[in-house]
């Protein structure tokens, strides 16, 4: 799966489905580093697996929403600043545009969920039981609709090759103490709502998005990964949403939608998974690419 690189001054440690991980060189095994660099890779995943080929670029549009969207929570916006993970350091010329040098952080086991809009696998338990992870909705919502009010719904990160899994709050409690649980569900619905609202300007809706955070060795927590990127998040267009007579009119996506419906059509989820088409890969860059465009132009 991983395709890392050889960096002059850097140790390859680990890669993600789609992140390739290093410490400076110098870093002893099993020591902790102060610093690391993340590189986002052009792999991409749906289902918890990694699909080929490839998404060419992807890495470099990653990289350039994330710290836009970095630069917006750090008070760009004019609103109260979010602590985040950058270091600031200048980076290796090998993977300047899609690579972030970052502290070191005690990562939390949890994936903070923010839904503000019906769709997915919410939408999925919504028609069986009206509810999304096991909150309970308004009946008659549409696939699609805005939900009163955004909710947050934590998953538990699960190690790679498993699936992360769906957990209550109080789960989030036992995991990561009452405190530190109720701090990331409020910065979380904070942030969406502060995204959501920047979106909005733009003609755009974002209808979900995932965060994750760490602590840092003064306690802080810290805006961790990715941030509001086409993986992390969902976002349609405004104007779509309100005139499209389906709902893959109205909820056409500006992210990896595209090959998650692709993958749902042409695999059963068992054995390795068809190699991805020209045409989706195409559709799918294209659409990271405009996305990129309206929200930062």
């Amino acid at each position: 799966m991983s395709d890392a690189l050889d960096i002059p001054g850097w140790k390859h440690v680990y890669s993600g489905k789609v992140r390739d991980l290093y410490v400076p060189a110098e870093t002893p095994d099993g020591a902790e580093a102060p610093s690391m660099l993340v590189v986002a890779s052009d792999r991409v995943s749906a289902f918890d697996v990694v699909l080929s080929p490839g998404i060419p670029g992807k890495g470099e549009l990653l990289t350039a929403l994330s710290l836009w969207w970095f630069d917006q929570l750090a008070g760009a916006d004019g609103g109260e600043s979010v602590p985040n993970h950058l270091a600031g350091e200048p980076l290796p010329g090998e993977v300047e545009g899609r690579a972030m040098i970052v502290r070191s952080l005690d990562m939390l086991p949890v994936e903070c969920v923010v839904r503000g809009y019906l769709t997915g696998s919410g939408w999925s338990e919504y028609v069986k039981h009206g509810t999304v992870c096991g909150i309970a909705l308004p009946a008659g919502l549409r696939n699609g609709d805005r939900l009163p009010e955004p909710i947050y719904t934590p998953a538990y990160k699960a190690p790679l090759g498993e699936h992360d899994e769906n957990i209550t709050y109080a789960q989030t409690i036992d995991l990561v103490g009452a405190d530190r649980a109720a701090q990331l569900r409020d910065r979380s619905l904070e942030i969406y709502r502060r995204a959501a609202a920047a979106a909005e300007a733009k003609g755009l809706i974002l209808a979900d998005t995932k965060f994750e955070f760490g602590v840092d060795d003064d306690g802080v927590l810290r805006l961790a990964d990715e941030v509001l990127t086409s993986d992390s998040s969902r976002y349609w267009d405004a104007e779509a949403w309100q005139t499209g007579a389906t709902p893959s009119e109205r909820m056409a996506s500006f992210d990896k939608q595209i090959v998650r419906d692709w993958l749902a059509a042409h695999w059963d989820k068992q054995g390795e998974p068809p190699a991805l088409p020209a045409e989706i890969i195409e559709r799918t860059v294209a659409r990271y690419r405009e996305l990129l465009e309206r929200l930062t132009v």
